[in-house]
């Protein structure tokens, strides 16, 4: 998984995510939800929360939370896909990544792509996961989730590997498992 250093006083936040006010020094920019369901109906629900968080040095991360249940236990890879429908879930098309295709991984070995997160651990039936993640943003911009065709939370069936071995594709965790839209909140 990518490394990257965020400010002391973004890093703060991230336990504090639901919690309103932000603390001092920070503020919740823009927040968004998906709710998410079983590709086959299966009986996996979701829910994801994402929230912009910009620092007074104009620092701006995305934190992104998801919880679901009715997976198997182990690791399940989660990425943002690139447009915002799961109807069928291949309709997400492939992850969301603006860019130049692929920004290289740490090792240099594979494209990391701006919708790749950190794996859902499940245990006991429950899944959680939280990340913090600085190549998508919830405000209008080349980065931005939400673009014409919107964006989708994908939970995989397997987990990410991040493709250690220098692989091109595949290593995503195969089979998509759960989808839901991402749509902003009200403020």
């Amino acid at each position: 998984m990518t490394r990257f250093t965020i400010p002391l006083a973004v890093a703060a936040v991230i336990p504090l995510l639901a919690a309103r006010p932000a603390p001092a020094g920070l503020s919740i920019a823009r927040t968004a939800v998906a709710d998410i369901v079983g590709c086959e109906d299966d009986g996996i629900v979701g829910h994801a929360e994402l929230a912009e968080v910009e620092s007074r040095d104009g620092v701006k991360v995305v934190v992104v939370r998801v919880r679901a249940t009715g997976l198997p236990d182990g690791r399940h890879g989660v990425h943002i896909h690139e447009v915002g429908t799961c109807e069928p879930c291949s309709a997400a098309g492939g992850h969301f990544d603006p860019g130049p295709a692929g920004n290289p991984s740490p090792d240099g070995n594979h494209p990391f792509h701006s919708g790749d997160l950190v794996n859902l651990k499940v245990k006991d039936g429950e899944g959680k996961m939280r990340t913090v993640t600085s190549r998508v943003t919830l405000s209008p911009g080349p980065l931005s989730i939400f673009d014409a065709d919107g964006s989708a939370i994908i939970i995989h069936a397997g987990k990410d590997t991040f493709c250690p071995n220098g692989e091109k594709a595949g290593c995503a965790g195969g089979t998509r498992a759960a989808c839901g839209v991402i749509v902003p909140t009200e403020e």
